[in-house]
Order: C-alpha cells, then sequence, then structure tokens
C-alpha cells in the first residue's frame, strides 16, 4: 500500500500498520518498516504519530474499539452459556485472524490514555455485565474474569501456533472448555477463609 505523503492521515498510518502487525507481530512493528511499507519517509510519518510506542498504543486503542464492536455484537440479548460461548467465540475469532492486533490488546495502555479511550472501556463493561449475569461481584468477578481471559488467550495462542497436536476437533474442545467454565462460574467457590 503506497499512498504518498498527500494521502497520509493518523488513521490510515494506524489502520497500515495493524495490518502490517498482523503481517508480521506486533512486536516487529516499527515507524522504519510502517514508512517502508508505505512508501514514504519516516520523517513524514512523525506529523501524524509521536514515536514508536504512541503508533503502538494507537494500534492497541484500534484493536480494542474492533474488538469491542465484534464482542458487543456477540453477547447483545444474551446471558450466561450463551453469552458466554458467543464472547469466546468472538474472542477467538479475532484473535485468530488478526494475531498482531490481537497482542497489542495484550499491552498495558497508560492509565490517563485507558481512561480516555473508549475501546477498552467498552470491553470492561461487555465483559463485566457478561460475568454479572452468573452473580458474581468483586472480588470474585475480577478472579472470574481473569481465569476466563487467560483460558481464551491460551487456548488461541496455542491454536495459532499450531500448538494442539492430538486429532480431536478444536471446535469440540473449544464448546467443552466453554462447557467447564460455564459450569465453574455458575458453581463459584465461596471465598477462603
Amino acid at each position: 500500500m503506497i499512498v504518498g505523503r498527500q494521502g497520509l492521515t493518523p488513521e490510515k498510518v494506524v489502520a497500515a500498520a495493524a495490518d502490517l502487525a498482523d503481517e508480521i507481530g506486533f512486536d516487529r512493528v516499527t515507524v522504519s518498516g510502517l514508512a517502508r511499507r508505505l512508501g514514504v519517509r519516516d520523517a513524514s510519518l512523525y506529523s501524524h504519530v509521536r514515536n514508536l510506542d504512541d503508533l503502538r498504543s494507537r494500534i492497541t486503542l484500534l484493536a480494542a474499539t474492533e474488538l469491542a464492536e465484534l464482542l458487543g455484537q456477540a453477547v447483545a440479548g444474551r446471558a450466561g452459556r450463551d453469552a458466554l460461548g458467543a464472547f469466546g467465540a468472538a474472542y477467538r475469532g479475532y484473535a485468530l485472524r488478526h494475531p498482531g492486533r490481537y497482542a497489542s490488546t495484550n499491552r498495558q495502555l497508560d492509565a490517563d490514555r485507558f481512561a480516555a479511550a473508549p475501546g477498552p472501556q467498552r470491553i470492561l463493561e461487555i465483559t463485566s455485565a457478561m460475568f454479572r449475569s452468573y452473580g458474581l461481584t468483586d472480588p470474585d468477578l475480577t478472579d472470574a474474569v481473569r481465569l476466563v481471559r487467560s483460558t481464551f488467550h491460551g487456548f488461541t495462542g496455542l491454536e495459532a501456533a499450531g500448538g494442539f497436536g492430538h486429532p480431536r476437533d478444536l471446535g469440540a474442545s473449544w464448546d467443552r472448555a466453554i462447557d467447564a467454565l460455564d459450569h465453574l462460574l455458575r458453581s463459584w467457590p465461596p471465598p477462603r477463609r
């Protein structure tokens, strides 16, 4: 995608960077590499992004906004196992289709940028609402979200890397994992004394 200096906007720069992240990996995106991709000099990009950290933060915000949209659509009007399954399918699908963007969502944003960003905030709202349908409140809510996120992240990471060598259908294993998580969430253990 060669756009030339006149065609650049911050949105185009970030979209191109996100596409590049999906192709080569989020941690391998550089301003120089993006400039080459866009057919411009590095300096041309600095009127649209401050530096590499700013570029990567913007990829994170774009990815969070995209993921929030998918998750919101997936869980709308659903609760319990149905919502968890739809949420998981949207999460897994995004992670597998957009590996670089997805990797960026695991990056910690600075507190001010996070607080002002609608994408990450929307993901928190959707996730909290879904887990509250299981009757969970903090600190159990936070613990349950961490467990489910770790399960989804681990499964999709292993799947993307080809780490499941057994011939059992991955979709069947995924569905059983959702069933097991749903069972656990419905019978969440009381706090330890």
